[in-house]
């Protein structure tokens, strides 16, 4: 049994104001494997006030010392890399070998960004050649709250922690509950790095808990949230009281549009893509349009690649596809592909119930459904579990009008050989990214959408911008002496 019940609290870890115990659950096996503690309004307060204290020194060092505490940061991560994995794994179910290769590398992919972007922002500026007397100055916007989710975590923390710090924001993290030993992982790295003292908190808790007073407290001055749409309303109604910032990366119900000219290939990748992470992926292409002349042989793929799908214990090495993070997610799927079957969907692959011979565990069948009507909720609702809704289309106008209607603007999906109708599907999708035959974005882009998947912009440098205020300043002293 693993006991983390302690939180990282200017500059060492802290017991808690009072004992609230929290098991986090392997879901692979419906076990208790760790115990942590779920922090109080005194926690809280503490982590906050530790980091208004070292706010004036942390946003005063030079950008460079900033870089290079990221780079010693990166040095831990050489060390610690397996340990976040076998954390991520145990934790929120993800297979040890995607919890290698996916989760726990997206730490150094996000950071190497990050530094690259960070070295080309000009932090004092002219306006521009009609107004040189005018500066823009990059300011940190100060002490920043960082509320993280369960199914990719060092994702989301570092899109978080790593530009808050560049920055020059100090902040206090509170990772999800249901997955909190990789954020701890993460803390002892930082620790290790050498992060001054108040610069970087850590408290655990609950979305009503620690959350909450977070996105109340009157000295932070932003909140960064990724998680539910619900969730985000929420924050945005708490944190409005004290005009805060909020930038939130919240839910998604992706289109994946497949014309018959993008082959077999294409569906055996939008279904892979589906089913990657269990389903349990914000951007996950969950509904396949497809151009009416390639439907039926589209829908016979992929169902024969959902069928192909294996699924087993995150701690068992190979590809395939692990639990649902918990009893409430594995419930609510659960009830959804029943929906499916209730309002006419025709079920091709997977179904309701664990999968043939598993019987303790949050495992879900891969499930596959045809002939859905945008109407239907499996098209409307997002799932967050491995279950694709195809749907028939019979022109780009009308593959275009399927897509966008959807409260939800994340990701698109478009796979053509035709680059010219791409280029103009990809403009008139909206969203707030675009990938077209499986080419992935380049590094550095932003992620973030439009709608009720939020508006925020995480990555590169516009990952950065998000915890900076521009301050303009006139009458620059341009003679000043150095």
């Amino acid at each position: 049994m693993i006991e983390k019940r302690e939180f990282y609290i200017d500059g060492r870890w802290t017991a808690p104001a009072a004992a609230r115990d929290c098991d986090v659950i392997d879901p692979s096996t419906e076990e208790v494997c760790a115990v942590i503690s779920l922090g109080a309004q005194a926690d809280t307060d503490a982590a906050v006030a530790a980091a208004k204290r070292a706010l004036p020194g942390w946003r005063a060092t030079p950008p460079a010392e900033r870089r290079a505490l990221i780079e010693r940061f990166l040095e831990q991560y050489k060390a610690r890399k397996e340990d976040l994995a076998e954390a991520m794994s145990l934790e929120m179910g993800a297979p040890i070998d995607f919890a290698r290769a996916e989760q726990a590398s997206a730490l150094p992919w996000h950071t190497k960004n990050f530094l690259r972007a960070f070295d080309k922002i000009e932090w004092l500026r002219p306006l521009g050649d009609h107004a040189p007397d005018t500066m823009i100055s990059m300011e940190p916007i100060g002490v920043v709250g960082l509320i993280t989710p369960w199914n990719w975590p060092m994702n989301q923390v570092t899109l978080k922690v790593v530009p808050a710090l560049l920055a020059g924001c100090t902040m206090v993290l509170k990772p999800s509950e249901e997955a909190p030993l990789s954020s701890i992982v993460f803390a002892e790295m930082l620790d290790a790095a050498g992060v001054p003292p108040g610069v970087f908190n850590l408290v655990n808790g609950d979305g009503a808990g620690v959350g909450t007073q977070l996105s109340a407290h009157e000295d932070v001055q932003m909140i960064s949230f990724t998680g539910s749409t619900r969730a985000g309303r929420a924050i945005s109604r708490t944190a409005a009281e004290t005009l805060k910032r909020v930038t939130l990366e919240l839910g998604g119900k992706g289109a994946n549009l497949v014309f018959a000219d993008a082959g077999e290939d294409a569906v055996r990748r939008g279904v892979q893509h589906c089913m990657e992470n269990t389903g349990q992926s914000c951007n996950a292409p969950t509904r396949m349009l497809v151009e009416r002349g390639f439907y039926d042989q589209a829908v016979e793929i992929a169902a024969h690649e959902a069928a192909a799908t294996r699924v087993g214990p995150a701690s068992q090495p190979g590809a395939h596809i692990g639990p649902l993070v918990n009893k409430t997610q594995w419930d609510k799927v659960q009830g959804l592909i029943e929906k499916g079957i209730e309002e006419g969907a025709r079920l091709v692959a997977g179904g309701p119930g664990l999968p043939e011979g598993v019987n303790r565990g949050y495992f879900v069948r891969p499930t596959v459904f045809a002939d859905v009507t945008p109407s239907m909720t499996i098209a409307r609702e997002e799932i967050f579990g491995p279950v694709l809704s195809i749907l028939p289309f019979d022109d780009e106008a009308q593959a275009v009008e399927i897509a966008n209607d959807t409260p939800y603007g994340l990701t698109n999906y478009v796979q053509s050989a035709d680059p010219a109708r791409r280029n103009r599907l990809a403009l008139a999708l909206h969203s707030g990214m675009v990938e077209m035959n499986g080419r992935s974005r380049g590094a550095g882009a932003p992620f973030g959408g439009v709608g009720q998947s939020g508006r925020a912009r995480e990555g590169g440098v516009w990952g950065i911008e998000e915890f900076l205020e521009v301050k303009a300043i006139s009458g620059w002293g341009l003679d000043a002496a150095e």
